[in-house]
């Protein structure tokens, strides 16, 4: 008895040791394995304590709150020594004021409206009561981390939504989303499938059903074929639905930061139809006006309709609409993790796709293309093919010339993906006709 009395004040002793930064093995959640996790976090219940950790080489949506019997305390390690940073400006070539502090500040008036733009989302414009929730705050529209901006800040590591509920499905968000600190402290945040406005309970969500006439997102059908319809929502028309959409996707994107103003983007809704309405299972945002040929801006496909194809389907429709309008595209970087699969996946079936069905010369001779006709046909940029190539290994140098070689194993591993691809995108049921938003002045 005594010798556990001397184990429990030496466990008392070390977890009074746990604060922000230390390193130690934690056992994740429904698993045996113990990896390094980092401490970003503690909060106290009475005299319960839990622990937020990151899992070191692990991605954030691992991330989660432990109690102190997950924890190896007897390999507790120091928060590492932070090296003093320079104020910004103070030296040649650093880097500006992060973007956040300026979200942070009060608002000014933009000087230049062809100031480059990222995805949007907050500004929230709502036309009905505002008792079931607040606004969020002011914090922006959804923008690539850059480096000294608040990617790193403890508070917006910290996953703060437990789980929301739309229309069916029940949903786990993975990353912080600046959702009002009202609703986050709720167990569920309801939202309407449709408008995607949020709600503390599902009494207020049906109170809001009876008020909300909709039954698909606002905007144009600019496509359907079978049960899958595509809308295309201007973010300066549908401000509130648009910052909304960008709400929910900042809950399962971690590579985007928040920022203010939508009135740049477009939003390309992708839905299932049944009887009780269209239903999102994703989408897709691009800009207006994009100097670098960006094509998809931001691309999410929600968790309950992963791996069933909607991601390549998505990527599929924004090279569609780069075609209408002429022009090679690329998306916007970085990409996730599972984002960068789906585009290297879609980039080696489509171009596979269009080097097998090359007709042979008369005499029976290997197909010739250039890299540049692969691009005007599948509409790809240039260094997507190039390296999609190389990433196969079919492009080689030969006798002071670049020739393709696909192998027959490369081949049997194609026709089986796409015998698996039971939908594709129908260029025949797309009505959409670009246009040009440089000459329209104000978007």
């Amino acid at each position: 008895q005594e010798t556990k009395m001397a184990a429990d004040f030496s466990d008392i002793s070390l977890l009074r040791k746990v604060i922000e930064g230390c390193r130690l093995p934690v056992r994740m959640s429904d698993t045996d394995e113990w990896p390094l996790a980092e401490v970003l976090s503690k909060r106290e219940s009475g005299s319960k304590k839990e622990f937020y950790v990151h899992y070191i080489d692990y991605n954030k949506r691992l991330d989660e709150w432990v109690s102190p019997d997950r924890m190896n305390l007897g390999k507790l390690q120091p928060p590492a020594k932070k090296e003093p940073k320079s104020q910004p400006g103070s030296a040649k070539g650093s880097r500006p004021s992060s973007p956040e502090r300026e979200a942070n500040a009060p608002m000014r008036k933009q000087v230049s409206q062809n100031r480059k733009r990222k995805l949007g989302m907050l500004d929230r414009a709502d036309d009905e009561s505002s008792t079931d929730a607040p606004p969020p705050p002011k914090t922006g529209s959804l923008r690539p981390h850059g480096g000294n901006m608040s990617h790193d800040d403890v508070v917006t590591r910290i996953k703060n939504v437990q789980m929301i509920e739309l229309g069916r499905c029940r949903m786990k968000p993975w990353y912080f989303s600046p959702y009002p600190i009202e609703l986050t402290s709720e167990p569920v945040i309801y939202l309407c499938e449709f408008c995607l406005k949020y709600v503390r309970s599902r009494k207020c969500l049906e109170r809001h059903r009876t008020k909300c006439t909709i039954f698909h997102p606002p905007g144009n059908e600019i496509y359907r074929k079978g049960s899958i319809s595509v809308f295309e929502i201007d973010g300066r028309k549908n401000k509130a639905y648009a910052q909304n959409l960008c709400l929910v996707a900042k809950l399962f994107l971690d590579h985007k930061t928040l920022y203010y103003d939508t009135d740049p983007f477009l939003f390309y809704v992708m839905t299932e139809m049944d009887g009780h309405g269209f239903h999102t299972v994703g989408y897709f945002s691009k800009e207006k006006e994009s100097t670098e040929d960006y094509n998809v801006a931001c691309i999410l496909v929600l968790p309950p309709f992963q791996r069933r194809g909607y991601g390549k389907l998505l990527i599929e429709f924004s090279y569609e609409l780069s075609k209408f309008e002429g022009k090679t595209g690329h998306p916007e970087k970085p990409l996730s993790d599972l984002g960068l699969l789906s585009y290297r996946s879609f980039w080696t079936q489509t171009l596979l796709d269009v080097l097998i069905g090359l007709p042979r010369g008369e005499d029976g001779s290997p197909p010739i293309v250039a890299i540049n006709d692969l691009c005007e046909i599948t509409s790809i940029r240039k260094e997507d093919v190039i390296s999609t190539l190389q990433h196969l290994n079919v492009i080689h140098y030969y006798k002071g010339q670049y020739v393709l070689h696909v192998s027959k194993e490369l081949l049997e591993t194609h026709r089986r993906s796409a015998a698996k691809r039971k939908v594709q995108i129908d260029p025949k049921h797309l009505h959409w006709t670009p246009k040009d938003w440089a000459k329209r002045g104000k978007w």
